[in-house]
């Protein structure tokens, strides 16, 4: 069970490590576009998700081969320990 849990565990920290970045800097822009619409009233939907989309996006290209690279250990990982984990204690 030792196994199952080192494996659930780091995929939990992959999780967290490759959507922590994306959302903090989408929840950063979303804050700052509403304080400039609430500043100059401008209530403008677009405005709202456009640069949050941006923002997403130019992250998704920059950090992708990284993500890749993360996930792909994970993977090899993940089978690696199959057989233990199928095996039990």
């Amino acid at each position: 069970m030792d196994v199952l849990q080192s494996v659930v565990r780091e995929a939990l920290l992959v999780t967290a490590v490759l959507c922590f970045p994306v959302l903090a800097a989408a929840t950063i822009v979303g804050t700052a576009v509403a304080v400039l619409q609430a500043a100059t009233q401008v209530q403008e939907q677009t405005l709202t998700l456009l640069p949050k989309m941006v923002v997403v996006g130019v992250l998704a290209v920059t950090f992708g081969g990284y993500a890749l690279r993360l996930c792909g250990a994970l993977l090899s990982d993940t089978l690696a320990a199959l057989p233990a984990i199928v095996r039990g204690p």
